[in-house]
């Protein structure tokens, strides 16, 4: 459940069962939180979800600074940021790194490849259209059949335009090990709906599962 911005709802996102909580560090994102709100969100999650850290291009001098406020147990990468760049952050934090490919064609899937080795976890997530304001958040999917039951064999972390209405279809073609949302449970752009988050994380464990939604077994709900 990423760009998390008041505790209201961290909690929904945690009551609904959330394995991750993410927390934007983007001035140009309407999800962004200061470092002191970044941090407190951080306490209010540690121990009940893992807390993840979303930086777009930052310097050193911003990593060292989200890592000590924020304590996150991920950083995401959602720039531009290099396999090269991504294992030095790596090494810098002694944090796991996710990061986001922006994904319009096959082509950009190959690509993906470069980060073996150096990215903990990829996240695959709808490549923003040219001069847009934000790498991510958009609320846009991408054409899930490029990535046609490629979860069966890589742990890769699907995201672009998932709502509660579309997880359970996006998940059976992908076949995705875990799902990113964030727009998709808005009722604004920033504005978390907490109904949302909660059909979203039910839907999703369902899909998962293939229990009815609202009826996920205890063992499965923090798969």
């Amino acid at each position: 459940m990423c760009g998390l911005s008041t505790p209201e709802t961290l909690e929904a996102s945690l009551a609904a069962g959330a394995d991750l909580i993410g927390l934007v560090h983007f001035p140009k994102s309407p999800r962004h939180v200061d470092l002191a709100t970044g941090a407190a969100l951080s306490r209010q999650a540690r121990g009940r979800a893992e807390r993840v850290a979303l930086l777009v291009d930052p310097d050193d001098a911003l990593v060292d600074a989200v890592t000590e406020a924020i304590d996150p147990d991920w950083l995401q990468l959602h720039g531009a940021e290099s396999p090269e760049r991504v294992a030095l952050l790596r090494a810098r934090t002694g944090r796991p790194v996710m990061k986001a490919l922006g994904i319009a064609t096959a082509d950009d899937l190959a690509r993906a490849a470069r980060y073996a080795g150096t990215a903990d976890r990829l996240l695959f997530d709808a490549k923003p259209a040219p001069g847009a304001a934000l790498p991510g958040g958009n609320g846009h999917a991408f054409d899930w059949s490029l990535l046609a039951g490629a979860g069966r064999d890589s742990p890769f972390m699907l995201s672009g335009g998932l709502t509660p209405e579309t997880v359970a279809e996006a998940l059976a073609v992908t076949a995705a090990r875990a799902v990113d949302v964030s727009s998709g449970v808005e009722s604004s752009p920033g504005r978390k709906d907490p109904d949302r988050i909660a059909a979203f994380v039910a839907a999703a464990r369902a899909a998962a599962t293939g229990a009815p939604a609202g009826k996920i077994a205890p063992a499965a709900r923090r798969a």
